[in-house]
């Protein structure tokens, strides 16, 4: 009975906070902003779909479901990722987390986006200025988790979002929250989980290039600047709820099949199918697919089909993983993705 309290007392704070950060996409699309919290790290999860809500686990859970960061199965944990990404954009990736006994899961994690270079263009050098500038957008993530029972997890991740663009910057800060909850119904196997994510205050960029020269033709002065007032933004928050399925076959084998509905609060509704068949622990073969609720005739979702493989190694006292993933884009180049997984 206490277990049950913990879980619905869990997934009561979870609906409460979703309520307060969603009021549907309808007309929506393309107001938000800090959209680069909705690139995706996480190899496995990837290939299959983003769809592990409720199965991710370990370092590789802090995108997907920070619930699942206190399932790692080492004291410490290192993850090094890159993607590449729509336009040419690389995704970088790198976190660390440590497991204190009788406190939970700790982890530090960093997302930054190389963009390259861009032409400075004004209104009277439309063609380039001859300059040029680079992007810089970053997220650092703190998260914290905690197994409460021997099926249900807890998580939470505060991330620090920075954007600067030339000379105007924003700086933000979201959070995200996630239950899982295994075994279900005592059914062994099956998971539920829940993640309420990028929950935070408007954004807005400042800094001197809102400053403007302008001559102002009513008073005897020279020209002077006078100050643009950005508007602010909200951030892209979803609210995900998966189940998933995981079945041992011939005892050193398993299968497991997973699904997520996202409800995002600036797009449509995505529907996220995936599977895994996992061969001795050591070897992994993924796929997924993703489609979304179309409402909008004006909106095509541009992502589908994913897929990929992982391999696993014990090597001493260190556990290493690699993964790969691809993920299919319209009108764009497929994604890439490599991650590197040390556990010690």
């Amino acid at each position: 009975m206490k277990t049950m309290f913990r879980a619905f007392s869990a997934l009561l704070l979870l609906s409460l906070i979703a309520s307060l950060g969603f009021a549907g996409a309808g007309n929506r699309a393309g107001t938000g902003g800090a959209t680069e919290l909705l690139i995706p790290t996480g190899t496995r999860d990837i290939a299959m779909g983003g769809s592990t809500v409720s199965a991710t686990s370990g370092i590789e859970a802090l995108f997907w479901n920070p619930a699942g960061v206190a399932k790692a199965k080492s004291d410490v944990s290192l993850m090094f990722s890159h993607m590449s990404y729509i336009a040419d954009i690389g995704v970088d990736f790198g976190a660390v987390a440590a497991n204190f006994e009788g406190i939970g899961v700790v982890s530090l994690s960093v997302k930054s986006l190389s963009i390259g270079d861009i032409p400075v263009t004004t209104t009277l050098a439309p063609d380039g200025t001859g300059q040029m500038f680079t992007p810089q957008f970053f997220n650092v993530g703190l998260g914290y988790a905690r197994q409460l029972t021997d099926r249900i997890s807890v998580g939470l991740l505060g991330m620090l979002v920075s954007e600067r663009m030339a000379d105007v910057s924003a700086t933000g800060f979201a959070i995200n929250v996630g239950v899982m909850y295994d075994n279900l119904a005592s059914l062994q196997g099956l998971s539920l989980g829940l993640v309420v994510k990028n929950i935070g205050p408007q954004m807005k960029f400042d800094g001197p290039g809102l400053n403007y020269q302008a001559t102002v033709s009513t008073l005897n002065r020279g020209p002077t600047f006078y100050r643009i007032d950005a508007a602010s933004f909200e951030l892209p928050s979803t609210f995900e709820f998966g189940i998933g399925y995981k079945r041992p076959i011939a005892s050193e084998h398993y299968m497991q099949i997973t699904g997520t509905f996202q409800n995002n609060n600036f797009s449509d509704d995505e529907y996220k199918l995936g599977a895994e068949f996992a061969f001795q622990d050591v070897f992994f073969v993924r796929g997924g697919y993703d489609f979304a609720q179309k409402e909008s005739d004006q909106r095509e979702y541009i992502y589908g089909m994913s897929m990929g493989f992982g391999m696993h190694y014990v090597l001493g006292t260190v556990d290493l993983t690699i993964d790969y993933a691809y993920r299919d884009l319209k009108y764009f180049e497929g994604n890439h993705m490599f991650s590197l997984k040390v556990g010690l």
